[in-house]
């Protein structure tokens, strides 16, 4: 049976692969003038230039054309990646013959290329030392394409159903999180999600996000954000606990990736179930989601994310900002961050993010506020930036959606 047979994917069009190929180049003659070899060997960045995924590396010679070196499966990539210079090998040393040697410099991925991996590659192919290009390829990556933006907008209708539509007719008293988790999963794949959510924070593992009964969503986790999980066990502290059960008057916290055809959106949806809850923590609720669209009304080309986040951070009130974004001493310095095809991209909504906000940007906005004894309160959804604001594509709800 050929691979054609049963090969069934939306391939990443060639005149896509073709400019984020030409726009890299660009960033490194702007950049690094002297630059000679390029190296991925990530997977995420392999897709982005050649649309699969597969057991290889993508070499970028400043002066000649790039080759996608495949050792398995050269067939699978012919099948599904419209890239113009696929080649096998067997071993770096096929890949080396071919091209020759590189005494310079190579430009890696620092942020994912393990350093045994380098060394094999050095070996074969003279490299006097390694640079990283992991911001040159974050700054590419961080203003999606009319493409990219369909795969996140049909992502984030997934979203909005899911969470907004189908998550209260699940939920039912004496339900472990555990159980929400996977019913949840399930739902998702039903809706089209493409069964997985990537991060490119070193060591992150999620199945498909935090998953809290009540205080559970204040539970200390490992994880960069505001939200926290008890998980399965300390082995595996993702999804949710199979001890935890759904009791009435309990806040139900669902922080959730979704993702079609590899790019993601980010959305978080409350729920009361049984009964409401107390007045106060419905009020601080509803102050994040009025934070969340403060920020959305922010997100224009050529706004700063650093002066967004200061500017509101300075207008919330000590008291406030009391286990805002976190919890104790567990809270985030961010209030949003970029998202596609990882949940954890650039740019962030923080200090330190001091350069304009382009059109074609996408953001997760997450104000969110921990509150003992109830839960962590608060809002997520993913905007795209336009030529005259953001858009919302993960839906309208504003949480702490009643069932009972």
């Amino acid at each position: 049976m050929e691979t054609r047979e049963y090969a069934d994917c939306r391939k990443v069009p060639a005149e896509e692969l073709e400019n984020r190929m030409a726009r890299f180049r660009r960033i490194m003659d702007r950049r690094h003038p002297g630059w000679r070899l390029a190296i991925f060997a990530g997977r995420i960045n392999m897709y982005y230039f050649t649309g699969t995924i597969q057991d290889g590396f993508l070499a970028i010679p400043r002066d000649d054309e790039a080759v996608f070196w495949v050792k398995k499966s050269y067939e699978r990539a012919l099948e599904e990646s419209l890239f113009p210079n696929i080649r096998p090998m067997r071993s770096y040393r096929d890949a080396a013959q071919a091209m020759g040697s590189f005494p310079c410099p190579v430009y890696m991925e620092t942020e994912v290329v393990p350093l045994a991996m380098y060394q094999r590659m050095q070996k074969y192919f003279g490299f006097t030392g390694f640079l990283p290009l992991d911001a040159e390829i974050m700054a590419i990556r961080s203003v999606k394409s009319p493409y990219e933006i369909s795969c996140m907008r049909r992502s984030g209708e997934i979203h909005r159903i899911v969470l907004e539509e189908r998550v209260p007719r699940v939920l039912r008293e004496g339900m472990s999180e555990a159980e929400l988790s996977a019913i949840l999963f399930n739902i998702m794949m039903e809706e089209g999600f493409h069964g997985v959510i990537r991060f490119g924070m070193f060591n992150t593992e999620m199945i498909i996000g935090q998953i809290g009964f009540g205080e559970s969503s204040i539970y200390p986790s490992y994880f960069d954000g505001p939200g926290g999980h008890v998980g399965i066990s300390p082995a595996v502290p993702t999804l949710g606990s199979r001890e935890r059960r759904l009791k009435k008057g309990d806040l139900v916290f669902v922080d959730t990736g979704c993702g079609v055809d590899g790019y993601h959106t980010d959305k978080t949806m409350t729920y009361m179930f049984g009964k409401k809850l107390p007045d106060y923590a419905i009020e601080i609720h509803e102050r994040c989601v009025a934070i969340q669209d403060e920020i959305a009304s922010r997100l224009k080309p050529g706004a700063i994310p650093s002066v967004i986040y200061n500017e509101i951070i300075s207008g919330l009130e000590p008291g406030f900002l009391q286990n805002f974004m976190g919890f104790g001493n567990r809270t985030v310095k961010f209030l949003g961050h970029g998202i596609g095809l990882v949940i954890d991209e650039l740019p962030v909504i923080a200090q330190g993010f001091d350069e304009p906000i382009r059109e074609g940007m996408a953001f997760a906005l997450e104000p969110k506020k921990g509150i003992a004894g109830i839960g962590m309160v608060g809002i997520e959804n993913t905007f795209i930036v336009t030529a005259d604001g953001s858009e919302c594509i993960t839906g309208a709800g504003r949480g702490l959606i009643p069932v009972y």
